[in-house]
């Protein structure tokens, strides 16, 4: 079996720059984090790693990243928790992406590894974006059924996954043939820490570094060109911070409060 994980690095402060020109998120590695809910997917990719491992099957689990050259440094600490190798596509074609720009470079990355994807397992969403749509769309562009926010599993059986997903009417309990792509819920599990022999490991793992050229992209679809979504504008919103006391017994507390209300609203 052949897993891959799709992460993103995401800034480690609430103090994000913006490009003024571009409207993008400025991407310092220096202060960058994987992102926590495709770090649960990774978890879940392990954990079905080790069920196959104890079944005698063998599973490899691959991280893919789009991101600047010092996302290297992450996918690397991917691999001394449990990945096997990782993927980073690196390329000024690729900046300023939105989610249907970014799942066509993703998709093409899956599509030059040496081994066809299993199953794809990706975060639920980006804590610097909160669309939840990469998974999806990446189960469109790949054709193949997708599972979206999913808060436990339960098993593998031969090229089926047992699955628990939230939905608008609750919990509902899932299985799903592979290949598939599924979507990970934050606390579907806990991260496992990396030990010294994996950190000390992933240091000899070579990370294939990938351009656009490299992926046979279509430059037409990638960055900002490719990207039918762009932000106009991006500001802080200015907040007042005056109040208003309202006296009175109950009755004229109330009849103040919707007065108040009102005049607010015209």
């Amino acid at each position: 079996m052949h897993i891959v994980v799709c992460v993103k690095a995401v800034p480690s402060t609430t103090e994000v720059k913006m490009d003024p020109k571009t409207n993008t998120i400025v991407r310092d590695g220096r202060q960058a984090v994987v992102n926590p809910f495709d770090a649960t997917g990774l978890e879940i990719a392990l954990h079905i790693k080790d069920e196959c491992a104890a079944a005698g099957d063998p599973c490899r689990v691959t991280v893919l990243s789009m991101g600047i050259p010092d996302t290297e440094r992450l996918l690397r600490d991917c691999i001394a928790r449990g990945a096997d190798d990782g993927l980073l596509l690196s390329d000024r074609a690729f900046a300023g992406a939105d989610t249907l720009a970014t799942t066509y470079a993703l998709s093409r990355g899956i599509a030059c590894m040496d081994e066809p994807a299993d199953l794809v397992v990706c975060g639920k969403m980006a804590v610097d974006g909160d669309t939840a749509q990469i998974g999806p769309e990446l189960a469109g562009a790949l054709d193949v059924p997708c599972v979206v926010d999913v808060q436990r599993l339960y098993g593998i059986v031969g090229s089926t996954l047992a699955l628990e997903h939230a939905t608008d009417a609750g919990r509902e309990l899932v299985e799903v043939d592979l290949p598939a792509v599924i979507t990970v819920a934050k606390d579907a599990a806990q991260l496992r820490m990396p030990s010294i022999a994996g950190v000390l490991a992933a240091e000899g793992v070579p990370i294939a570094v990938k351009t656009a050229a490299d992926v046979e992209a279509d430059p037409a679809r990638t960055g900002l060109s490719g990207s039918p979504t762009q932000v106009v504008r991006s500001f802080v919103p200015e907040r007042a911070s005056e109040a208003v006391c309202v006296t009175g017994d109950a009755a004229e507390q109330a009849a103040a409060l919707v007065e108040l209300i009102e005049e607010a609203c015209r």
